[in-house]
């Protein structure tokens, strides 16, 4: 089987514990206004390559993501769209050893035959939540957030598998109104959360969408600082 890789990246410190092998996969159907990887988006694109291929790569490097107490992170886009391909993967993956993490947005539904097949290979979930208001949710990516939190709580409360909540903060969106509070009252439903992580908003893929010909709608936006990161995770998590 084949699946479409966006690109690899072969160290990492910042997608999971440990040194990652991370794996962008393409295709992804939320539509982020914020999204620094709209080059992922398209379904068909990227480059074709074999488990085999994909397997062997990873495994040269398996040395090191082991010692560093590591492993490897499928990211993309949203990987689970390739869920045929990480199904024939992953178990060979964690027959070698390699801890295995997936980053997504979640919008999937628990109930899916294949994915309940993957989760007994999955060490840990990066979890997006891109906003927790849905009419919200909707305008800064194009669906509801319903899938998406009905998949955080399978996941938590029913599987306990490890999760870390990932949050991207935008000054005036993701911060709108109640929603800091709704954030702190979602996860706190969840357990078995590890680590809540609160990432400034930037615009270091901007030029992506002017390279693919899209609008970046988000302009004129407020780069938040790490103090007021630091705030905002202080508050949800307490």
């Amino acid at each position: 089987m084949q699946g479409r890789i966006h690109s690899i990246e072969s160290f990492s410190t910042v997608d999971g514990p440990g040194i990652r092998y991370v794996v962008f996969m393409q295709g992804c159907k939320l539509r982020c206004k914020f999204c620094h990887n709209p080059d992922t988006w398209e379904t068909d694109s990227g480059n074709l390559m074999s488990v085999d291929e994909l397997l062997e790569k990873i495994l040269s490097v398996k040395e090191y993501l082991v010692n560093s107490n590591g492993g490897v992170t499928f990211t993309g886009g949203e990987p689970l769209l390739q869920i045929d391909f990480l199904l024939e993967l992953c178990p060979k993956l964690k027959k070698n050893g390699v801890h295995i993490a997936i980053d997504t947005a979640g919008n999937f539904d628990y109930k899916d035959e294949k994915l309940n097949k993957l989760l007994p290979y999955v060490d840990l979930f990066l979890y997006d939540i891109k906003h927790i208001d849905n009419d919200q949710h909707k305008k800064l990516t194009g669906v509801s957030n319903s899938k998406i939190l009905a998949l955080a709580s399978y996941l938590s409360n029913v599987k306990k598998i490890p999760m870390w909540i990932r949050v991207v903060y935008i000054p005036g969106i993701t911060d709108i109104a109640d929603s800091l509070d709704k954030y702190k009252e979602f996860i706190s439903t969840l357990n078995s959360v590890c680590k809540v992580e609160v990432l400034p908003y930037h615009e270091m893929g901007k030029y992506k969408w002017k390279e693919l010909g899209i609008l970046y709608e988000l302009t004129n936006m407020r780069i938040p600082t790490e103090a007021e990161c630091e705030r905002i995770h202080a508050y949800i998590t307490k």
